[in-house]
């Protein structure tokens, strides 16, 4: 499956942007998908992911109650909401798939990127205060 970021920009301090996450080739619906962000000099992190174990979510703590996760399985795309955004939520996203059907909780894929094989090319987030 090909992965296709989309939705960064630069924004204020409080601002908003919805990432998207679209594929191609074939459904996302059933399958674990997740966001993560890398801001120079720092590892990735996972910043939100839904499993398909009944769509539960995960949010790390610096984003929980700003960001939402959601498919939208008419567009074929997984969203990322982000709302009062804050300077140190500049980074690259990158949205990835886990292709083997596993169906591991979402904080388990949050915090173990190496099950996602498929990876989108990233959308930079730029927040400025």
């Amino acid at each position: 499956v090909q992965l296709q970021a989309s939705g960064g920009g630069s924004v204020q301090s409080g601002g908003s942007l919805r990432l998207s996450c679209a594929a191609s080739g074939r459904s996302l619906a059933r399958y674990a998908v997740g966001w993560f962000r890398q801001a120079p000099g720092n590892e990735r992190e996972g910043v939100s992911c839904i499993s398909p174990r009944d769509d539960n979510t995960y949010y790390a703590d610096s984003v929980k109650g700003r960001f939402t996760i959601r498919r939208d399985n008419a567009k074929n795309t997984v969203d990322l909401e982000m709302n009062n955004l804050k300077p140190e939520d500049t980074a690259i996203y990158y949205c990835a798939v886990d292709m083997t059907l596993a169906s591991y909780t979402s904080s388990y894929y949050c915090n173990h990127l190496f099950e996602f094989d498929s990876w989108g090319q990233g959308t930079e987030v730029t927040v400025s205060s």
